[in-house]
């Protein structure tokens, strides 16, 4: 029978998670297995893995064949790798010393890699959080700005109700006495118009 390193699923809709096993190829998905070997958590960042090395790596000796997704698992954790290096052992490519060498120089530089991917994935969550809190700022201060506005617009309008302005007076209209008609104003008299009145008196008075 062909044995299989693959994906068991497990968890709820959505919430996924997946056991890695050793299997019989003609089994389900998520039916028997002969082994879990590790598990992996796809829904974190980055992603969860769990792995027993020597047990991976034994049946990858014997012959398991891994999926694309436990393929791509076994290489990050190094198992490829190792099981890389104790064939070139075997081959006489070199002694083991060397393939220990080589493969602790291997581990070193790809922990390097993800803890520079943590990092980055760290420094990107900070910078993310510190732009929401400027924006939240800034929403803050908006807000604050036109409470305090509408605070003293309400001030002035129970300022303006409790101290109402007195209504203007209305002014007497003047008088311009420079400019009286002529035909209002009395026309002295003059000694002309006393005679002539003093004649016209004496003619209708009947002589005696």
């Amino acid at each position: 029978m062909a044995v299989r390193i693959r994906l068991a699923r497990k968890g709820r809709k959505r919430t996924a998670y997946y056991h890695v096993v050793v299997a019989d190829s003609r089994s389900p998905r998520d039916g028997r297995y002969i082994e879990m070997i590790g598990m992996y958590n796809p829904l974190t960042n980055p992603a969860t893995i769990e792995l027993n090395f020597d047990k991976a790596l034994g049946w990858l000796q014997n012959g398991a064949i891994p999926t694309e997704t436990c393929r791509a698992i076994l290489s990050y954790k190094g198992v490829l790798i190792k099981k890389h290096l104790l064939e070139g052992v075997k081959k006489g490519a070199f002694d083991e010393a060397e393939a220990t060498k080589r493969f602790e120089t291997w581990m070193k530089q790809n922990e390097e890699k993800i803890e520079a991917k943590k990092s980055g994935l760290e420094k990107s969550q900070d910078d993310e959080v510190d732009k929401r809190l400027t924006q939240e700022k800034k929403i803050n201060e908006a807000r604050a700005a036109r409470l305090a506005k509408r605070q003293a617009e309400l001030a002035a309008k129970a300022e303006a109700e409790a101290h109402p302005e007195p209504a203007p007076a209305e002014q007497a209209p003047v008088e311009n006495t420079a400019e009286t008609p002529a035909a209002e104003t009395p026309a002295a008299e003059t000694p002309a118009a006393e005679a002539t009145s003093t004649e016209t008196a004496s003619e209708e008075k009947p002589a005696e």
